[in-house]
């Protein structure tokens, strides 16, 4: 049994020991598993496996996670609100981190409606169940993609009334049903946009893990723009650490996750050519319409409710990446990107 504030700093007496945790399979979201493991919390693991990127990355996180007693995972989509409320009524969680999300922005404009159901509707769903299980604390995942066309460094107070791409705008509804269950029945809620998270085991779709495996096996690079866009790269063990102190009670935040210290994917490229001992043969793109030139989170309100900010710098973080890519490059030659 945990208690909270040992968890995520807070000060009131409220004690975490079972914590439903979706998307459990996926990149942020094994990591954030594994890190409540290690403090014995019980995680009930929920993750729908669906084949959107190579399902044996799926496959190679949650083996690691099975390796804890603590660990109960259910093949589950968020949509079906009848499974979930099953899994609610068996185990009584204090608290959900909602990381299962239809993600990619280029993708949201192929199929719009999947990303509206899975994210806007299954959010929903997990919110309702809170409702009526009287679940104390409810964590959302959202998206540095809504600060589209704001000022730079992005604070949490802008108006993110500019999605654009089906991806932002299905996470800006997220965030909204949020905003009411919070009004109308309490539900303590912290919603994390996190900003290009990278590092061991990322999603194959995301420039890192594809700008090292095109590099190494000496195909073209496709970079869309002259790579000159920067973004604000956050490593997956600092958005993890963030995630965990965000089951802090704190009535309702929307706060960001960023390395606040944005970086040009030029230079990532330079860094990655580095630590493989290798040269990028670029194709150049022209720059997609749902991006955006830059990110850069204003991470004040992470370091004064949440005492968090990231602590692995970009140049630490590749090398990290590229170690992990090199080590298990004997499976990884055969995930599809």
């Amino acid at each position: 049994m945990v208690r909270e504030c040992s968890i995520g700093g807070c000060k009131k007496n409220i004690y975490m020991k079972t914590i439903i945790l979706t998307g459990a399979a996926g990149f942020i979201g094994a990591n954030t598993a594994g890190k409540l493991l290690k403090k014995n919390v019980q995680v009930i693991g929920v993750d729908n496996l669906n084949d959107y990127y190579d399902i044996r990355l799926k496959t190679y996180r949650l083996e690691q996670l099975k390796k804890f007693k603590n660990f109960k995972f259910y093949k589950l989509d968020i949509e079906n609100i009848s499974g979930l409320r099953t899994i609610f009524k068996k185990y009584k969680p204090e608290a959900v981190i909602n990381l299962a999300a239809r993600a990619g922005v280029r993708y949201s404009m192929e199929n719009p409606f999947v990303y509206m159901s899975t994210n806007a509707v299954g959010t929903l769903n997990l919110l309702e169940i809170c409702k009526e299980y009287e679940t104390k604390k409810f964590v959302l995942a959202s998206t540095s993609s809504l600060y589209a066309g704001q000022k730079m460094p992005f604070k949490e107070t802008l108006a993110v009334n500019t999605p654009i791409s089906p991806y932002a705008a299905s996470k800006k509804a997220a965030e909204a049903m949020c905003y009411t269950y919070n009004y109308l029945y309490g539900l303590d809620i912290t919603i994390l946009r996190y900003f290009t998270v990278y590092g061991p085991a990322g999603r194959p779709d995301m420039s890192i893990f594809r700008f090292i495996k095109w590099i190494d096996e000496g195909k073209p690079l496709e970079l869309f723009g002259d790579g000159n866009q920067s973004r604000d790269f956050t490593y997956v063990d600092d958005i993890a650490r963030g995630t965990i102190n965000a089951l802090k009670m704190v009535n309702f935040k929307v706060i960001n996750l960023g390395g606040n210290d944005p970086y040009k994917l030029n230079y990532v490229i330079k860094l990655i050519e580095k630590y493989l001992h290798k040269k990028a043969n670029i194709k150049s793109l022209p720059f997609h319409k749902a991006d955006i030139m830059a990110t850069w989170a204003d991470v004040g309100e992470a370091r004064k409710v949440l005492n968090w900010q990231s602590k692995i710098k970009l140049e630490e973080g590749i090398k990290r990446t590229v170690n992990w890519y090199t080590e298990n490059k004997g499976w990884l030659k055969n995930i599809k990107i």
